[in-house]
């Protein structure tokens, strides 16, 4: 049996997202700041840069997260490494290895609380059921998700060109019923959401975050020919083809799409 208080009755604290088990929780100001950091601190919470956790409520789903992102765990709370088996390791060592995430993402089980280390970048909860039960991620966006879901590694359908459009040959996907928590440069409220039904994106840069596993990505010439591609200025694109979903940001990499400024370093 336990009591929290100063968390949900907290009046710097906004509860922005939930779904299912998982809260994301804002706080509104950085209130431990010294004369010195002051300043900072107050225009950082008027650009919304604000510093945001992951509440998981365990009663309602095991839960994964990458590894190193626990802040702290209330109650009946077991943790394990996930791991089924010699073959399993070895599968999740070969995904780790190709697509940048940890080779170990430990699972959470139990019926109490698990809080995760506060960011300030952006927490962005995804249902699957609206994502027809599969999606793939871009690299570094994982922070946790329901267990029940499979992880698996996705390779592009032409390898040979995918290091020449600016992306990695793999990607981690997710596929079942359960929400998964990215954990984003950018707010959702930046996302541009694009519903493709047997139909074609074709996107100069790498500003997909997320796509549909029912989708083909492949990297293509922008043109039917060399020529057509030089002429166009854009040469190669990532082409995402079929029925599903895509999630564009607006900005790559923290800087402003197509001739803008560059974001400060």
């Amino acid at each position: 049996m336990f009591e929290i208080e100063n968390l949900y009755n907290n009046q710097n604290i906004s509860f922005t997202q939930k779904k299912k088990g998982f809260r994301v929780l804002e706080h509104q100001e950085d209130m431990s700041v010294s004369p010195y950091s002051a300043q900072t601190a107050f225009f950082c919470s008027e650009m919304n840069v604000k510093k945001r956790q992951l509440l998981c409520d365990l009663a309602e789903g095991n839960v994964t997260i990458q590894a190193g992102a626990m802040q702290w765990m209330l109650g009946n709370v077991n943790a394990t490494t996930g791991i089924k088996g010699a073959g399993d390791l070895i599968s999740k060592a070969f995904r780790g290895k190709v697509s940048g995430e940890s080779i170990v993402k430990p699972e959470y089980t139990g019926d109490g609380l698990l809080m995760l280390e506060p960011t300030y970048k952006h927490l962005i909860l995804i249902d699957l059921k609206d994502w027809n039960q599969s999606i793939v991620l871009d690299d570094g966006l994982f922070l946790a998700c329901s267990s029940e879901l499979k992880q698996k590694t996705v390779a592009r359908s032409n390898l040979s060109s995918a290091v020449a459009g600016g992306e990695g040959l793999f990607n981690l996907g997710l596929e079942g019923d359960g929400i998964v928590c990215l954990e984003a440069d950018y707010p959702k409220e930046e996302l541009v959401e694009i519903n493709l039904e047997n139909d074609v994106l074709k996107v100069d840069g790498n500003f997909a975050i997320a796509w549909s596993g029912s989708l083909s990505f492949t990297v293509e010439r922008s043109g039917k020919t060399l020529i057509g591609s030089a002429a166009s200025g854009e040469g190669l694109v990532n082409v995402y083809r079929g029925t599903g979903k895509v999630l564009l940001a607006p900005v790559g990499n923290g800087n402003i799409m197509r001739n803008g400024f560059p974001a400060m370093q």
